[in-house]
């Protein structure tokens, strides 16, 4: 089988996907009815877009809505509020977020993920081989037996597997490669757009260059358009195009990887970056931002800027309404009234 079967026809550049306005929220019920007594703002206005064939990595601090943007884009949790503009390989443009479940079965084939934990993502019960031709199966249900047999066997080989480990178990494989397994699941349907869900965070740090090599390489084989969730920035670094940083449900800064390592402008960015740790010892880093207090709970968000509790640059005006982004450079905005100023 030849990479003509999974290559993309997505122009390199063109707007794959489209996230505008996007809010996620969490209802809260208690009392003895179950009333619905408040709202957890998981994604509170989100907009970014992806190219084809480009990787933006999403990043920012446990429980931010990173992993709830992945979801909410794979329809796994129902979007509040906005919209999700996705290209199909048609060419149609639509949006996901109205979408009932049958409308949204065939472009699930065009949007597949890769899931944190290899452990517990694949079915112990099921060999590896059902494991990665069940989306087959699903879109494809008039694929011949053997011919879906040979496009598993091809795809473990593409991932660093063999196609004689088809019939093995998922526990008869290290982490780094039940993660391969994920990942062959997740080509099996020609996908354009992959959302990686913190991908290697599960995985010894041996073998997490291993497997972010294997995705660049696959990117670059088929055109994969990637979607990159993590919280490690070096590897972000490694292998994102642009870089969008998140704080408790809002966008904060987005733009070109090298931009915005070399000069991040929000002041939570800039906090980020500086707790990142050199291998090499010998290198001068710049001072270490240490952030006051700890992030607010998503319970009771602050009103304005989410931020601002605990930035060192916060003015009375920061509290009055969310701000937006704003283009400092090419491609480069920042949602931080006070620095661009």
């Amino acid at each position: 089988m030849s990479a003509a079967n999974v290559e993309n026809d997505a122009s390199a550049g063109d707007v794959l996907l489209e996230a505008e306005n996007l809010k996620i929220h969490y209802p809260i019920h208690g009392g003895v009815f179950l009333k619905r007594i408040g709202e957890v703002k998981a994604v509170d206005g989100v907009s970014f877009t992806i190219n084809a064939g480009e990787t933006l990595g999403l990043v920012g601090e446990s429980g931010c809505g990173k992993t709830t943007v992945g979801k909410g884009i794979m329809r796994l949790i129902e979007a509040t509020d906005g919209h999700i503009w996705f290209t199909r390989r048609t060419g149609e443009r639509v949006d996901l977020v109205p979408l009932g479940r049958k409308a949204m079965r065939p472009i699930r084939s065009e949007i597949q993920m890769i899931y944190q934990d290899p452990y517990s993502s694949l079915n112990p019960r099921w060999s590896v081989g059902d494991i990665v031709a069940e989306p087959l199966t699903v879109h494809f249900p008039d694929m011949k037996r053997k011919e879906r047999d040979e496009k598993v066997a091809w795809l473990l080989e593409k991932v660093g597997l063999t196609g004689e480990q088809a019939h093995r178990y998922p526990h008869e494989f290290s982490g780094g490669q039940r993660q391969r397994v994920g990942i062959a699941r997740a080509l099996s349907t020609n996908p354009r757009l992959v959302i990686s869900d913190e991908p290697v965070s599960a995985l010894d740090v041996s073998i997490q260059a291993q497997v972010v090599n294997l995705m660049q390489e696959l990117q670059e084989e088929f055109g994969l358009t990637y979607l990159f969730i993590a919280h490690d920035l070096s590897i972000v670094e490694h292998i994102s195009h642009r870089i969008a940083v998140m704080y408790l449900g809002n966008m904060v800064e987005i733009g070109p990887a090298r931009d915005l390592y070399d000069n991040p402008v929000h002041p939570y960015t800039r906090a980020l970056l500086s707790a990142v740790p050199l291998p090499d010892p010998s290198l001068k880093r710049p001072d270490r931002i240490v952030l006051q207090g700890e992030p607010p709970s998503p319970l009771a968000k602050p009103s304005g800027c989410p931020f601002r509790t605990r930035c060192p640059l916060a003015e009375a005006a920061c509290a009055e309404e969310i701000p937006v982004l704003t283009e400092v450079a090419p491609g480069h905005h920042v949602a931080c009234p006070v620095v661009l100023r």
